[in-house]
């Protein structure tokens, strides 16, 4: 007998092959896609079939912002994902961005069940779903154990978390792994994290917070058959220690496979890990025949014009952006400081994906530059803190072999970081790459004089940023002082309301050299 266990995770509302740039339908990505793999899969299987969804399926394109926040209708989103076979549902960070009302209306709308055995009610009951579940599939009991990062309270807004509490999927595993063990034939976790060290070597591959408790999970927890994770927007499809495991990517651009070979008796005798690409299949036509009128509304909303530009707001190099003061980085620092009335804001680019504003600046292209549904914060620091957050994010850069400023590594693998690069406006700064990290910033002033690190100054950064997201941990919970609490996107909207004309200005407030060769970025 032969066991198979698909997955998607991370599939953040892309459920037709469109990233909304413009209005095309032809990414090599996308639900519709994936459920062409797995409906083949499924009836190819010589065995029983377990699907799972691994998390973060509400939040992340414009059409689950436009469901969410325009529709305000979350079966937009769950119909879609009722149509395709999955079993099994997890809890993802980015589940939690619309609200905890919506996300627990989401999941009671949902044919799928959702497990979830580290996120917990103030009574200590689970507080989405179960914990686990029991399958019977042909004959074979299939246990699974839902898991996800517990470090969502560093990224999301407080009141969305009112009465839950994260505790370690490491715990949690260790808690019901042997229980499950005693229950059933197979054992599967489903993550909605990842990995914090290398699969093979072991060696750290992030600062170990316990965001992603993968590895331990694989090397620590006795009795696991097969490992689902997410989160990181990885690929991974591998076996290590005889424990197969997957993450496959984002935005429904794989499906992952296990599969188990089992004995008479049940046991497994060979396990297989591997990734399917979606790119080359067609979408599903009957999921996108019911798709398409939703999605032309959804079209229509974002070609609606918010403004015009004077100038070149426009991205071509996106590192270029990070490296120099930039226009479209300068309006977005605008908007954050007139929101909160603020005279100091960091932020970041996100990706390497965004374009910039040309002539006309449609929702289409605020959301398809500013991909998250952040809101702001005002933080209350020292002097010496904000010269520790500069220095966290001079981190960003590092020398390459020819002595060029490039990327420091660790911020594009194993995950791309660039949204942890922030840059500052309302202060005068230099980043010397060719220090120490730690002794980068070598010129901080503000209104013309240095500062000083006993200095008390406010400033505006998103709310991930506030309470510490990112490894900044200058920032906590308690230094923030008011908040806005509306999203990003709905604060750029109605600034743009009340400023129509965008010119490309910026303050050329920032420098990043290299000393050694006397490399300045002008």
């Amino acid at each position: 007998m032969k066991l198979t266990i698909l997955s998607t995770s991370d599939t953040h509302g892309y459920l037709l092959p469109t990233d909304y740039r413009d209005r095309q339908l032809d990414a090599n990505f996308g639900l519709t896609k994936a459920a062409t793999v797995i409906n083949r899969e499924k009836a190819a299987a010589t065995g029983p079939v377990l699907v799972i969804e691994n998390g973060d399926f509400l939040q992340g394109s414009a059409f689950a912002y436009y469901q969410a926040k325009v529709a305000q209708q979350y079966t937009g989103m769950t119909s879609v994902y009722n149509s395709l076979p999955y079993q099994v549902g997890i809890v993802g960070n980015h589940e939690f961005n619309y609200g905890k009302d919506y996300l627990t209306n989401a999941i009671k709308s949902s044919t799928r069940h959702f497990l979830c055995a580290n996120i917990l009610n103030d009574d200590g009951t689970p507080a989405f779903g179960d914990p686990y579940e029991i399958f019977e599939l042909e004959g074979l009991k299939v246990a699974v154990l839902g898991l996800t990062t517990q470090y969502i309270p560093h990224w999301e807004s407080p009141e969305h978390l009112t009465g839950l509490h994260f505790t370690s999927a490491l715990a949690a595993a260790k808690k019901y792994v042997p229980e499950l063990r005693q229950q059933a034939d197979i054992v599967v976790v489903a993550y909605h994290g990842g990995f914090e060290r290398d699969i093979e070597g072991g060696k750290p591959t992030e600062a170990l917070t316990g965001e992603n408790e993968g590895y331990q999970l694989l090397t620590e927890v006795l009795g696991i058959d097969a490992l689902v994770t997410g989160h990181q927007h990885r690929e991974i499809a591998t076996v290590h220690q005889g424990i197969p495991t997957t993450q496959p990517g984002s935005k429904a651009a794989y499906v992952g496979k296990i599969t188990l070979t089992l004995a008479d008796d049940k046991s497994v005798l060979a396990a297989d890990a591997e990734l399917l690409s979606t790119a080359a299949a067609a979408s599903t036509e009957d999921l996108t025949t019911a798709l398409l009128a939703d999605n032309e509304n959804v079209e229509d909303w974002l070609d609606q014009p918010l403004g015009t530009t004077e100038g070149d707001l426009t991205i071509t190099d996106p590192f270029a952006v990070r490296l120099k003061p930039h226009p479209y980085i300068q309006f977005v620092q605008d908007v954050q400081r007139a929101a909160t009335n603020t005279k100091i804001s960091g932020t970041a680019l996100f990706n390497n994906d965004g374009q910039g504003f040309g002539s006309t600046i449609t929702f289409r292209s605020v959301l398809t530059n500013y991909i998250y549904p952040n809101t702001l914060a005002v933080v209350h620091l020292s002097g010496a803190d904000l010269r520790a957050a500069l220095e966290q994010s001079a981190n960003y850069f590092a020398l390459t072999a020819d002595g060029e400023i490039g990327v420091n590594p660790k911020f594009e693998r194993p995950k791309p970081q660039h949204y942890n690069y922030d840059m500052y406006a309302g202060i005068h700064y230099i980043i010397d790459v060719a220090q120490p990290q730690g002794q980068r910033i070598t010129e901080l002033t503000y209104a013309g004089q240095p500062i000083q690190a006993s200095d008390q100054l406010e400033v505006v950064v998103n709310q991930y940023r506030a309470v510490g997201g990112g490894n900044y941990q200058m920032f906590t919970a308690d230094k923030i002082v008011r908040e806005v609490t509306e999203d990003m996107t709905e604060i750029i909207a109605d600034y743009l309301r009340e400023h129509p004309v965008v010119k490309a200005e910026t303050e050329q407030n920032f420098r990043v050299i290299n000393s050694s060769s006397n490399s300045i970025v002008d």
